[in-house]
């Protein structure tokens, strides 16, 4: 049954924040959006509830409308526990506000510490990868020349030693004068324009499911849980098989150097509703997660993964997580990780949106 708005309350239906109405008995009158998809209750399911029946033994809430009431002034409650008659339980902060629209008496607020928190998370890693990136860029564009430079010099040396066995050291010049070279070209590959088309985000993972079972057949099983309804995502397919790409072969290298017995990979999709990223807010997102049971990352490293030139692995150029977090950004979306031993789990978000598409074709 859908919830039936009053067009007094339709200004709600869009906000971030997470809103409930209380009529002059504390009852629930009205729950937004954002307030079903925090609290994982139904707003029709809630109607009528007393707001004591919703969330559970919780006084500071109580204490908080009674003040609001008593005062017919706002009141900010900052952070505390809560929990739903759903039994589960989220750190918020709550302003109450008493009001006369209809039968509302009084607009509870909430907003969810935690996500307060990843939010912030974001916009630096955000302002991070973009100093890297360009700090990156420049670094690639001043060592392109002289490497061009050193390996024509090898060339024409070559043509002049006299000896064969002498051509075996510039042969070593050119071949780390072109290993450079295609590190810089990766370092400058996140700078070119993508090319934005409806793309199935399960295509990208088979391609990549497929790639991995060609490098490592024997020795990875490749799980796949697979949310089929979900929608296109407007994309470039290349970048987001990349970035996919990077993560899962990192996580197979983890797999084989640890010698992890019965070595999985799992690629899980699902919907999300009601997610923010960099400040706007999205009524759909594809969240895709990349889950290995591997060692797992040390704790002192999982914040500083996503730099340029950060690895744990030897031999690694440290630049696969780096240029996957670069791409996902390009999409409007994020990328986080959180890991402990046994279980490695990174998350990406990509909305879905009108007004992501349109985006796409005025940047190309």
């Amino acid at each position: 049954m859908v919830q039936k708005v009053p067009a007094c309350f339709t200004g709600l239906e869009h906000l971030a924040t997470s809103v409930i109405l209380l009529d002059a008995s504390q009852k629930v009158v009205y729950t937004n959006p954002s307030a079903e998809a925090l609290f994982a209750l139904s707003a029709t399911k809630i109607a009528k509830s007393h707001i004591s029946e919703v969330f559970l033994n919780c006084e500071v809430l109580d204490i908080a409308i009674e003040h609001a009431i008593k005062n017919d002034s706002p009141f900010r409650e900052h952070e505390f526990a809560i929990t739903t008659v759903r039994q589960q339980s989220f750190a918020v902060t709550c302003a109450v506000t008493p009001i006369e629209i209809q039968e509302a008496t009084i607009l509870l607020e909430f907003q969810q510490m935690d996500q307060q928190l990843r939010i912030a998370k974001e916009e630096r890693m955000l302002i991070q990868q973009q100093a890297n990136s360009e700090l990156l860029r420049n670094l690639a564009h001043e060592i392109r020349n002289p490497l061009g430079g050193l390996r024509g010099a090898a060339q024409l040396l070559e043509h002049e030693l006299p000896e064969q066995s002498l051509r075996e050291y510039t042969q070593v010049i050119i071949k780390e004068a072109d290993r450079l070279q295609s590190l810089m070209d990766r370092l400058l590959a996140p700078h070119r324009v993508p090319k934005y088309e409806p793309t199935n985000i399960h295509e990208v993972l088979e391609r990549v499911r497929s790639l991995l079972l060609a490098e490592s057949p024997n020795n990875i099983w490749v799980q796949r849980d697979y949310d089929t309804s979900l929608p296109e995502l407007i994309g470039d397919r290349e970048k987001l098989i990349q970035a996919v790409l990077n993560i899962a072969r990192n996580a197979v290298q983890a797999l084989l150097a640890n010698g992890t017995a019965e070595a999985k990979i799992t690629f899980r999709t699902r919907s999300e509703r009601q997610v923010t990223l960099s400040r706007k807010r999205y009524r759909v997102a594809i969240k895709l997660e990349i889950i290995d049971n591997g060692p797992g990352i040390p704790a002192e490293m999982v914040d500083k993964i996503f730099y340029p030139l950060v690895t744990g692995r030897e031999g690694g150029s440290g630049l696969g997580l780096a240029l996957a977090q670069t791409f996902i950004t390009q999409h409007h979306g994020m990328i986080d990780c959180r890991s402990k031993p046994g279980e490695t789990c990174f998350t990406i978000l990509l909305p879905v949106e009108s007004s992501v598409v349109k985006n796409a074709i005025i940047e190309q």
